[in-house]
Parts: C-alpha cells; sequence; structure tokens
C-alpha cells in the first residue's frame, strides 16, 4: 500500500484550479489541474443564465453552479476576472453582483481567490494585452494540448483566468494580481466584445 505524501510535498506539484468569467446572462468557467507544473483541463462550460426571468435569480443559479462545480472538483484556488470600471452605472452593478456571487461561493467553502484584469489574462495567455477572444481561444487549447470549441469564447476566457493564475502562482490568495489596474476604457472594450453578457 502506497504512503501518503505529506500535505506540503502534494501541494508542491498537484493543485486545481477554478477559473471563471462572470456574467449576468452567461457565465464561463473553467477547471484546469497542475500536475509536477504541467497543466491539463479537467472540464470548461458555460452557465446559460439569460433565461431567468429576475436578477435576483440568476444570481441564485449562477451561486448554486459554482457551488456544484466546487463540490465536484475540490479546487485549491479561484481565480476570476478583475471588475471593470465605465460610465454604464448599472450593467457595472449587475456585472459586479455576478463576481461576488462567484466569489462568495468560493469563500463558503474556504477557498482563497485572486483577480486578474483581462488585459493581465491576455497579456500572460498570448503575450498580447489585446489579444482578440479566437486568439486567446487557440493559445488555450495550444497550451492545454486540448481540442477547445471555438465558439465558448466565454468558457475559454475562464480557462485563461485558470492559466494566468498558474503562470502568476506566486500571488498572494485573496489579493489581487501584482498587475496594472484596468483602464477606465476597458470597460467600452468589454462591453462592445460582449453585448450579450450583461442586461
Amino acid at each position: 500500500m502506497p504512503i501518503p505524501l505529506a500535505a506540503t510535498e502534494l501541494e508542491a506539484y498537484d493543485k486545481i484550479i477554478l477559473g471563471v468569467d462572470p456574467g449576468t446572462q452567461i457565465a464561463g468557467y473553467g477547471v484546469i489541474r497542475i500536475q509536477k507544473d504541467q497543466m491539463s483541463m479537467l472540464q470548461y462550460g458555460v452557465i446559460h443564465l439569460s433565461k431567468y426571468s429576475t436578477h435576483e435569480l440568476k444570481l441564485k443559479k449562477l451561486f448554486d453552479r459554482m457551488i456544484q462545480l466546487i463540490e465536484e472538483h475540490l479546487p485549491d484556488e479561484m481565480a476570476i476576472e478583475d471588475p471593470f470600471f465605465g460610465k454604464n452605472v448599472q450593467a457595472m452593478l449587475k456585472l459586479g453582483r455576478a463576481q461576488g456571487v462567484a466569489m462568495a461561493a468560493a469563500l463558503s467553502r474556504g477557498i482563497p481567490i485572486v483577480e486578474y484584469s483581462p488585459r493581465k489574462v491576455k497579456q500572460s495567455v498570448t503575450g498580447n494585452g489585446n489579444a482578440s477572444k479566437e486568439q486567446v481561444s487557440h493559445m488555450v487549447g495550444h497550451l492545454l494540448h486540448a481540442e477547445i470549441n471555438p465558439e465558448f469564447f466565454d468558457a475559454t476566457d475562464a480557462l485563461a483566468i485558470a492559466i494566468c493564475h498558474h503562470f502568476h502562482k506566486n500571488a498572494l490568495p485573496g489579493t489581487k494580481s501584482t498587475g496594472k489596474k484596468s483602464k477606465k476604457g476597458a470597460w467600452s472594450a468589454f462591453a462592445n466584445e460582449n453585448p450579450g453578457r450583461i442586461s
């Protein structure tokens, strides 16, 4: 019978990261495993929330699905997209609530959270902070040695967030990465690229 590794030895080469790209219409998630510094994909997908009639119900469904993913994969850490800043206050509030609900699910299970700006994620995964969603999706598939459905951009973005977190594994749990904050114009770019994410 093999002798179990000490917890510190196990953590050195084995970690599961849940990446989340929150939204009130569609939320993306991606789960990766790190083993001996090699990444592999466990699951990715999207949570369709537009079919629910009220914002409160959307948040409840998002929370329930996050808890389900956490209980299924037992992630060690969560990486999530950093809040945006912009002129559309109502849209910002709704997106911020979705982010908060996803974070609350992780906190309820004692999982540390790190936030990353979209630009930081793109820079980490593709080398270009202004990369397109298609470029991010392509690079995610390359890094994970996996076939990625190019139509699931919210899911591939979530995988990219998890990969970014692995690349910045020295970031302190529960804090934002040391990357620069998103510029105010980032909200406009996000809204233009994702018209169906917020309503």
